[in-house]
């Protein structure tokens, strides 16, 4: 059985006003399509680029990110 980096990306982005993948993208600096592969699981993003996920959501890496 395979590990995974499982998030709540889209939940959080949900929470905060419907925020759009763009939007999150622009806040932490990467592309919409480094959001998109994120959120599905294709790809786990760098400890600085999960660091800023948080901050934008002012939540913890632990509450963005899970080990499974």
């Amino acid at each position: 059985m395979s590990k995974s980096i499982a998030n709540t990306i889209r939940r959080l982005r949900f929470d905060h006003n419907e925020m759009t993948q763009k939007a999150l993208a622009d806040a932490v600096g990467v592309s919409r399509q480094t959001i998109v592969a994120i959120e599905k699981g294709k790809y786990s993003p760098s400890l600085e680029v999960a660091f800023k996920i948080a901050d934008v959501f002012n939540v913890t890496i632990a509450d963005v990110f899970t080990y499974q």
